[in-house]
C-alpha cells in the first residue's frame, strides 16, 4: 500500500482495485464467448483471482455450458471461492428444471465437500430419471453423507442397481464401494432379488468390494452366469 506522509492512502490501491475488478467483468462476459476456448481462459482466469461478484454467473454458466472441459473449469473456478458464498446458489441448482443445473451442481459440491450440502442430496435426486444426475448425485452424497447416515444411503443406492449401461452400472458400483462395510449386507440382500438385473449387478459389485482389481468386465460376466446357475455351478460341469 502507498501512503502520503499524511499517512493516508494514494490512489495507487484504488486503481488496483479497479483493475481487478474490471478484468472479473470481462472474464465474466467471456464465459458466453461462441469459442469453448476462450470460455475455458475466462473460468480460468476467474478462479486464478476469486470475486464474490463471479460466484452467480459461474454457477449460471455450469447449467448451460456445453463443453465438457470448461465445465470442469467452471467448477474448479466455483472451488476457489468461500463455501459460505458458493453453497447456497449450488442448493439452488440441485432444485432446477434444466437436468445439467442439477447434475453440475451436485458435482461442485462433491468437489467442495461441504457437508452443510448434505440434506439436499434427496431420495428423489439419486433416483433421477436423468442418468448424469443420478451419477452426480451418487457421487456427492458418498462424499457429503454424515457417519450416522451410511447405512441408510446404501440401502437407497442399491434400489438403483440393475439400472442402466456399464458407465451407469460402474458409477453406482464405485459409489457403494466407498461406503465401505457398511455396504456388505445391503449388497448381501440384493444378490437374492428377483431381478436378474439387479441380482447380477449386486454380485459384481459385491465382488469387486473383495477384489478391487479383479476389473468391473470380468466380474459382470462372472456375476451374469452366478445369477442365472447359482454360486455352486461350475465351468463345463
Amino acid at each position: 500500500m502507498t501512503r502520503s506522509a499524511d499517512g493516508t492512502s494514494t490512489g495507487t490501491d484504488a486503481t488496483a482495485s479497479t483493475d481487478a475488478r474490471t478484468g472479473t467483468t470481462g472474464a465474466i462476459r467471456a464465459l458466453g464467448h461462441d469459442d469453448p476456448s476462450v470460455r475455458l481462459k475466462a473460468a480460468l482466469a476467474v478462479g486464478t483471482n476469486p470475486d464474490p461478484a463471479s460466484v452467480r454467473p459461474l454457477v449460471g454458466r455450469c447449467a448451460v455450458e456445453p463443453d465438457f472441459h470448461v465445465r470442469e473449469m467452471l467448477t474448479w473456478a466455483l472451488t476457489r471461492h468461500p463455501a459460505a458464498l458458493t453453497v447456497p446458489p449450488l442448493l439452488d441448482e440441485v432444485r432446477a428444471e434444466r437436468a445439467q443445473a442439477r447434475s453440475q451442481a451436485l458435482h461442485t459440491l462433491s468437489k467442495i465437500g461441504d457437508r452443510r450440502a448434505w440434506p439436499a442430496v434427496t431420495p428423489a435426486l439419486l433416483a433421477d430419471a436423468d442418468e448424469e444426475v443420478a451419477r452426480s448425485a451418487w457421487r456427492a452424497a458418498v462424499v457429503l453423507v454424515p457417519d450416522g447416515a451410511v447405512h441408510g444411503l446404501a440401502v437407497l443406492l442399491a434400489t438403483q442397481l440393475g439400472r442402466g449401461g456399464r458407465e451407469t452400472q460402474l458409477s453406482l458400483s464405485r459409489a457403494l464401494i466407498s461406503l465401505g462395510e457398511a455396504v456388505v449386507p445391503v449388497l448381501g440382500t440384493a444378490t437374492a432379488d428377483p431381478d436378474l438385473r439387479v441380482r447380477a449387478h449386486a454380485i459384481a459389485t459385491e465382488r469387486l468390494w473383495r477384489d478391487p482389481d479383479a476389473g468391473f468386465e470380468f466380474a459382470v460376466e462372472e456375476a451374469k452366469r452366478i445369477a442365472v446357475l447359482g454360486p455352486d455351478d461350475q465351468e463345463g460341469r
